[in-house]
């Protein structure tokens, strides 16, 4: 027997799909204040659901992926362990002078300084120095580190981070520091920023040390816990972990620098959407992840995921490489509310799975995006989940009357009418950012609706987006874990490294075999078989005089002075791409600064045969709907087993045991090879 599972832990849900022989078996449950425990939750519903016992199950599985909002939650919400910086003499205050605090908020009374992530007395400078050439100018001494190390410590550290000026072009003075807290201090976690992030730009970087030290206490209890569980219950497969640049790393080496783990749920939807544009044939695909406490979207195009090379986290700028994901606080979860001005608000404030929303039936009295579409008529209080979770319509109208209809003076409908449309605007506004602020046009894409919400929600998205096709895969709910199973696995080496088209092509090259050796020691280590591994030589490059870089794929092979030319071609279309036509400076020197070496091991999953857990059979029920986009209430088709149907035209919705998808007036929908749900909505 060959037993795959992947998990997403999200906000409100732990979402959880298990591949046995071929047949895809789905759970959910409610996520956990401690992870482990949502996560445990929803592998029983998986165990009890492919008709297995505990020890059985778990002895099965061989491939274990694992997406979770641990760091994702620790950032957006500042809670993390108490970190020390330590840092060149005179740099103490990198981190509050940052970019001088500007953002893109222009009203100098909202401006704000960026979040505190060290305090300031837990920031010790130490008294070294190297040039930017790497010559030592004034060496650190081993009074110099205990000294500081001390005092970082006597300050409440309990995670340290080490940034020191220059240290990415030589790393003796950041080496020696971990060598000291190794023989002296072996159980206080630490970050030096010459491993984690070897490149130039010392407020990205130190932000970015800093974050992964602060984490990394956080990380090491939750996995600790986890892992005992998992063995304790005959787990033998190793647990990878989805990272924020697309693939996934075993825990052994994601312990190492744990703020790659941003994101990482998030990021398996993307993967999935990926894989599944591909098998429609679709060139240009548009990701909407729509669960409990927010909507993650993304866009792929020729089957590429865009790749952010400076990734901001918690509103603070990194140096990491990272999926580019447009994030908003709207999901099932969000909160209706009513502001000081009489206007009516959704989110970013969620009710997450505790209380969650007010028809839930577990002491919220605030409404929720689902309270609304509950009112509506859009969701069957009965078949939540499958049946499993009651909802309770009179706790959501009592929600939305108090909370919204009285205060703006209108009825529970309008309310429940105006939660929707507004929620859906915010959503759709998310689309238009990676499509027309970025010159593509939304007509030219497929939406790839997925999350526990979104297929009440996605055409009506599509649709205001100006997005004509629509696809929500038949495991929506748990898609995000699904696509986990699918992704590869990554490695990512990087060093500044800078070069001039007038400087040897041997130099550059040098630079990229050093890079190269780090990968393939890295496939040695996770036993990545030869036929599966692939490296991609990356650049970021800019024009003489520029601030930022565009990440450029380089020749494959040894570089040559003949591939300068084709170096300079392919930076300039990426410019273009990324800027528009015409933008390039051509008549311009370019500079390489960063050489990175990304190392993909591509997975060997075993292929869905078969859904389980779904109606087979067709059966056709009438119910009363207000449609949200024609204001209209009408009683109108409901399929269960729409599988068994295969075509219909709208409105009319799709109940799935764990998701239900709304078809509005004018569109159709049918099922896909693959039993996907494909809309086509009506011309605007």
């Amino acid at each position: 027997m060959t037993l795959h599972v992947g998990i997403d832990v999200g906000g409100t849900f732990t979402d959880a799909v298990a591949v046995v022989d071929g047949v895809a078996v789905r759970g959910k449950a409610f996520s956990t204040k401690d992870v482990t425990t949502g996560i445990l939750g929803a592998l029983a519903v998986l165990q009890e659901r492919a008709g297995m016992t505990e020890a059985a199950f778990f002895a099965a599985v061989d491939r274990f992926v694992l997406g979770n909002t641990i760091v994702t939650n620790a950032v957006d919400e500042q809670k993390f362990a108490p970190v020390g910086l330590l840092t060149t003499q005179g740099f103490r205050d990198t981190l509050r002078i940052a970019r001088s605090a500007r953002t893109d908020e222009r009203d100098p009374h909202k401006m704000a300084a960026p979040p505190d992530i060290v305090e300031r007395r837990r920031i010790i400078e130490v008294a070294e120095r190297v040039d930017a050439h790497g010559t030592v100018l004034a060496p650190l001494t081993d009074e110099a580190i205990a000294g500081a190390v001390d005092a970082v410590l006597a300050a409440g550290a309990q995670a340290i981070a080490v940034c020191l000026l220059w240290s990415f072009r030589n790393p003796v003075h950041e080496k020696a520091i971990g060598e000291y807290l190794d023989a002296h201090h072996p159980d206080v976690p630490y970050t030096l920023s010459s491993r984690l992030t070897p490149v130039y730009r010392e407020y990205e970087r130190m932000v970015t040390t800093a974050l992964d030290a602060a984490v990394k206490p956080i990380v090491a209890s939750h996995f600790h816990q986890l892992a005992d569980e998992l063995r304790g219950r005959g787990l033998r497969a190793r647990v990878q972990i989805m990272q924020v640049h697309g693939g996934f790393l075993s825990v052994e080496e994601t312990s190492k620098a744990p703020i790659q783990m941003f994101n990482s749920g998030p990021v398996g939807g993307v993967t999935g959407a990926r894989l599944l544009g591909r098998q429609l044939g679709r060139r240009r695909v548009l990701t909407a992840d729509m669960g409990g406490t927010s909507l993650d979207a993304a866009a792929i195009i020729d089957d590429e995921f865009r790749l952010l090379p400076r990734a901001e986290i918690g509103g603070l700028p990194t140096s990491l490489t990272a999926v580019d994901i447009e994030t908003i606080g709207a999901g099932g979860g969000s909160l209706a509310w009513v502001d000081g001005r009489n206007l009516l608000r959704v989110g970013p404030h969620s009710a997450g799975s505790t209380p969650g929303p007010a028809c839930y039936g577990k002491g919220g009295t605030r409404p929720a995006v689902t309270d609304a579409a509950l009112v509506l008529g859009l969701i069957n209080p009965h078949y939540y989940l499958g049946g499993t979770v009651p909802l309770y319509e009179d706790q959501a109208r009592a929600a939305l009357r108090e909370h919204v209809a009285e205060p703006l003076g209108i009825t529970e409908d309008a309310a429940a009418e105006g939660v929707y449309r507004l929620a859906t605007s915010q959503m759709s506004n998310a689309l238009r950012k990676i499509t027309v602020n970025r010159g593509h046009d939304p007509r030219e894409f497929t939406l790839v609706g997925f999350g526990g919400a979104c297929g009440l929600f996605a055409a009506a998205i599509a649709a205001e987006a100006g997005v004509r096709e629509v696809v929500v895969p038949r495991n929506a709910a748990v898609f995000s874990a699904h696509g986990l199973m699918h992704a590869d696995s990554v490695f990512s080496a990087v060093r500044t490294s800078p070069w001039t088209m007038d400087q040897p092509a041997a130099d550059l090259d040098k630079e990229f075999t050093a890079l190269e050796e780090r990968a393939q020691a890295w496939f040695e280590a996770e036993g990545i078989p030869e036929d599966r591994r692939e490296l991609f030589r990356e650049a970021d490059v800019k024009f003489m005089g520029q601030i930022f870089e565009v990440t450029t794929r380089l020749p494959a092979g040894t570089f040559g002075e003949a591939d300068k030319a084709a170096l300079r071609t392919q930076f300039i279309a990426d410019y273009e791409e990324e800027f528009g036509a015409g933008t390039a400076w051509a008549e311009a020197d370019i500079l390489l600064v960063n050489s990175r070496v990304r190392a993909i091991g591509r997975s060997d999953v075993q292929k869905v045969e078969r859904v389980a857990g779904g109606d087979e059979r067709h059966e056709l029920s009438r119910r009363k709907v207000l449609e949200p986009l024609t204001g209209k209430r009408l009683e109108i088709d409901v399929h269960r087993g729409f599988a068994a149907l295969g075509r219909a035209e709208g409105p009319c919705l799709l109940e799935e045991p764990d998701t239900t998808v709304y078809v509005p007036s004018g569109a159709t929908v049918a099922l896909t090879d693959g039993g996907d749900f494909l809309m086509r909505l009506a011309d605007r």
